[in-house]
């Protein structure tokens, strides 16, 4: 299949799978292994700067007025030394506090994670762990708090969870508004923390491939085409998913995407035992 179009449709699976529960490092592997696409620049490290520079772009674009708050509040209140009862403060705090986690292990473990787990039949089997534990987040959260009465703790302890996305099928979105359920947040305010929280995160990602790139860890010839429409596929599907998803979880549980990843999880065991006819 032509480059462009492969980047079109990873750049939309990217986008989508990037904030809906149900892994975008799981399908961006699980995708081209089931339609049987190799090419190697949809599997290089520039292709995947450009995707998570789609979906950082999503992030920025839709949550602007939260950082055109929290970013001031946040530089507020290091020059002050103080926090006090400002509630943009405290949560640009509790963001920073919840990034801590996954910023340590992301430095000392991404590298050897994602080599180990970077196989369909092991996303087949994380997917299903994903999905086990959004279904007792929902069955033990009380899902009665907003973010502003989230915790530090509560922040601390979600942001550890997402430090488990660094494995391929886990999901960033579904662990991180798992914790904010466990943590009694609603199910809209464990999604919006999570998207928040998912920003700063990006970006520190983006920068560390960013670098690597700069570095030459590129095995293939950079075609700007693909490059760029896999970057628009992505911000476009990314703002998308975020609509929908704090839309519809105002109103509904996570079950949807439970049985989504149990779904591919079966799709995925099948192709690993040969009975899935990939296209030629």
């Amino acid at each position: 299949m032509d480059t462009l179009i492969q980047a079109i449709v990873m750049g939309i699976v990217q986008g989508l799978t990037e904030f809906l529960p149900v892994s975008s490092s799981g399908h961006l592997i699980v995708v081209p292994a089931l339609l049987g696409w190799d090419d190697p620049f949809i599997e290089s490290l520039a292709f995947s700067v450009m995707l998570h520079l789609g979906t950082l772009v999503a992030l920025l674009v839709f949550f602007r007025a939260d950082w055109l708050r929290l970013v001031p509040a946040f530089l507020a209140s290091l020059r002050e030394r103080s926090v006090g009862d400002d509630p943009d403060r405290r949560l640009a705090w509790l963001l920073a506090l919840s990034t801590i986690p996954a910023v340590i292990v992301g430095l000392l473990l991404n590298d050897l994670i994602e080599g180990a787990f970077r196989e369909a039949r092991l996303v087949a089997v994380t997917l299903v762990i994903g999905a086990a534990i959004l279904w007792l987040a929902e069955r033990v959260g009380t899902r009665t708090r907003g973010v502003g009465d989230l915790s530090a703790r509560g922040a601390i302890g979600i942001g550890i969870a997402q430090s488990l996305a660094l494995v391929p099928g886990i999901s960033r979105s579904g662990i991180s508004i798992s914790a904010g359920l466990f943590a009694g947040l609603d199910r809209e305010a464990a999604a919006r923390f999570s998207f928040l929280m998912a920003t700063p995160i990006t970006a520190g990602a983006g920068a560390y491939e960013t670098l690597k790139l700069i570095r030459g860890d590129v095995a293939v010839d950079v075609q700007v085409a693909p490059l760029v429409v896999g970057m628009v596929a992505s911000l476009v599907a990314g703002l998308v998913a975020i609509a929908f998803l704090l839309r519809f979880l105002r109103t509904h549980p996570t079950t949807i995407f439970i049985a989504y990843r149990l779904v591919l999880s079966a799709v995925v065991v099948v192709a690993w035992l040969g009975l899935w006819d990939r296209p030629g």
